[in-house]
């Protein structure tokens, strides 16, 4: 218990403090790309702040293995680089009850992950898609920043402003186009000194009213283009409300179970396995933290970054065949793990031609 103890504090300091790093990391890229939307008034700033959180959240299902990883290696490398471990073994620890006193803390981790992957990512991404789904669908086009191209999703509109009169309600200098596709394929632009710009509602079509300005059909067939000035225009824009389209990565891990769909079943599978990628890496850190006598620790932690890119990558191939279909269900992601569990067997009890 003394053993266990030390070991999992000397792995827990550097873990939280890892952790804390990288999701302030991911918080700050997060934030920067919600509060861009906020900014231009297709987010409202509590909306885009939830979306930042949930974000967050969804990402610590990569956050914490990682963390482990590295902290793990960090922490049994002190122990090398210190010399602790010759004593440790001086006194009767073997390597394997290294390996299980790391083994009982990656198992609480790995809970927490696998709870995470089964029950909280797919909550955190149909909120997510909920809030996204309702700000669409209410988007106050008075509270753009002026100046900035506007793209409607799902409505092929984009539009822009130089200025905003907030007292009148009104977009100056304002610039509107949308794209047709189909038989017809053409484009609608509108150029006016001012613009009347209600705010979009769940279910309602958008009514604008343009002052002085160019109405101008443009055939992208190349065979006849419409120029029209108006004093006055007034446009009835269809907002088609925003449909909740099949999001597998907000469905429930009990639909996925029940689904022949290539791509639920990858999804599923990397789900059922992200407490077992949490154990193998702290296990596979272990041996990887091992460092020779006068060896720098920076050429261990070198070696052990390589085995986690090409950890992630194999199961990212796999993944990534089984989705496509190339790969079949059995053994799908399940093969990649069981070279991933050969290679830890080969790091612990390494063959005479690896330890020449």
């Amino acid at each position: 218990m003394i053993l266990d103890r030390y070991i999992s504090w000397e792995i827990v300091r550097p873990f939280i403090s890892g952790l804390s790093l990288l999701v302030l990391i991911f918080i700050g890229f997060s934030a920067a790309k919600q509060l861009s939307l906020a900014a231009d008034g297709q987010l409202e700033v509590q909306v885009a702040l939830k979306l930042v959180a949930l974000s967050t959240f969804i990402t610590l299902e990569i956050l914490l293995p990682t963390a482990l990883f590295f902290s793990v290696l960090a922490a049994i490398g002190r122990i090398h680089s210190e010399a602790e471990m010759n004593v440790l073994y001086a006194s009767g620890v073997s390597p394997m009850r290294i390996l299980e006193s790391v083994f009982k803390l990656a198992v609480v981790v790995a809970l927490i992950t696998g709870y995470i992957s089964l029950e909280g990512r797919p909550w955190a991404f149909r909120e997510s898609y909920r809030l996204e789904a309702e700000a669409l669908a209410k988007f106050d086009l008075k509270k753009m920043a002026s100046g900035r191209f506007i793209a409607m999703e799902g409505n092929d509109y984009t539009f822009i402003a130089d200025g905003l009169n907030l007292e009148q309600g009104m977009h100056e200098g304002v610039f509107l186009q949308r794209n047709f596709q189909g038989e017809r394929k053409h484009t609608e632009v509108i150029v006016a000194e001012s613009a009347s710009l209600p705010m979009l509602n769940r279910g309602q079509a958008l009514t604008a009213k343009f002052y002085n300005g160019y109405y101008y059909l443009l055939d992208n067939r190349k065979r006849k283009d419409i120029t029209l000035e108006f004093k006055q225009m007034t446009i009835h824009l269809p907002f088609h409300e925003a449909h909740e389209k099949y999001r597998r990565k907000a469905e429930t891990t009990g639909n996925l179970r029940s689904s022949a769909e290539p791509k639920d079943v990858a999804e599923y599978q990397w789900r059922m396995s992200t407490p077992l990628v949490t154990l193998l890496l702290a296990l596979i850190a272990v041996p990887l933290a091992r460092t020779r006598p006068r060896q720098p620790r920076s050429h261990a932690f070198f070696i052990a970054l390589v085995v986690y890119i090409g950890i992630f990558s194999l199961l990212s191939i796999a993944r990534t065949s089984l989705e496509q279909g190339r790969l079949s269900p059995f053994p799908g992601l399940w093969g990649a793990y069981l070279i991933i569990i050969f290679l830890l067997w080969l790091l612990v009890k390494p063959p005479r031609w690896m330890r020449q």
